[in-house]
C-alpha cells in the first residue's frame, strides 16, 4: 500500500526518517491502526474511505469509531475471520444493495458489512460512500431507532424466577434505565443451556443490586 495515500500516523516507521522529517505523534485511534496486525491493510483501506467522508475519528471501546457531530456513525470491528463496518443506526439506511447485515438475532439498530479484502473494499468504496453520506442525513435530519420496548422482551425463566424471589432485585432492575434493562435480558437469553443463563443471572446479580448496568464497571 503507498504510504502517500495513508493518514500521517500510519506512515512506517522510517518513512518520515529518510525524508528528514519529523515522524508524528500517532493520536489514540491511529495507535490502534499501529498495533493492528491481522487485517491492518483492510481496516487502513476503510479509514481513508470514511476519513474522506469528512467524519470526525475517536476512539471508542477499543476500537476507532467515526462521528459526525458527536453522534456515532460507524465503527470498525477487526473479528477472526474478517473486519466489519458497522453502522451505528443502520436499520435506518435503505440499504438498496442489500448488503447490510444483522450481527445478531436481537440486535435493533446496528447493521454491518464484512470484508476480507482490499480488493472487496475497493470495489465497494461507491457504495460505503453513499451509505456513509445516507448515514449522515439521517443523523443531521434527526432520524431515530424504533427500539422495542423493554415489555415487549421476555423476561428468561431463570432471571424471573429470581425476581420473584428477591425484592430488592427487582426493585434495583426496576429501577435501571430502559436500555440496561434490555442489556440484561438479552444477556441472559443468549445461552441455549437453562444451566449457563442461570450462571449468568447469579453472577450479575450484585451489579443489578448496585444499580449498574451490564457493562459499567
Amino acid at each position: 500500500m503507498n504510504s502517500k495515500a495513508l493518514p500521517k500516523d500510519m506512515e512506517r516507521p522510517g518513512n518520515n526518517a529518510a525524508q528528514g522529517k519529523k515522524s508524528m505523534t500517532p493520536t489514540k485511534a491511529g495507535g490502534f491502526f499501529l498495533k493492528s496486525k491481522k487485517w491492518r491493510e483492510e481496516l487502513t483501506k476503510l479509514r481513508i474511505i470514511i476519513l474522506d467522508c469528512k467524519l470526525t475519528e475517536e476512539l471508542k471501546w477499543g476500537k476507532p469509531c467515526y462521528t459526525f457531530q458527536k453522534s456515532n456513525i460507524v465503527i470498525m470491528i477487526p473479528l477472526k475471520e474478517c473486519c466489519a463496518l458497522m453502522f451505528c443506526k443502520g436499520a435506518l439506511l435503505n440499504d438498496v444493495h442489500g448488503i447490510l447485515i444483522k450481527p445478531g438475532e436481537n440486535t435493533q439498530a446496528g447493521r454491518w458489512i464484512k470484508f476480507a479484502s482490499v480488493r472487496e473494499i475497493g470495489e465497494m468504496e461507491p457504495v460505503l460512500k453513499a451509505y456513509i453520506h445516507e448515514a449522515i442525513e439521517a443523523e443531521k435530519a434527526g432520524l431515530k431507532v424504533n427500539y422495542k420496548k423493554t415489555s415487549e422482551f421476555i423476561i428468561p425463566e431463570e432471571f424471573q424466577n429470581k425476581l420473584n424471589k428477591i425484592s430488592a432485585l427487582k426493585t434495583a432492575f426496576d429501577a435501571l434505565t430502559p436500555g440496561r434493562q434490555r442489556a440484561y435480558i438479552l444477556y441472559f437469553s443468549a445461552p441455549k443451556q437453562s444451566k449457563t443463563r442461570e450462571s449468568r443471572v447469579e453472577k450479575c446479580m450484585r451489579q443489578i443490586l448496585d444499580g449498574k448496568g451490564l457493562n459499567d464497571r
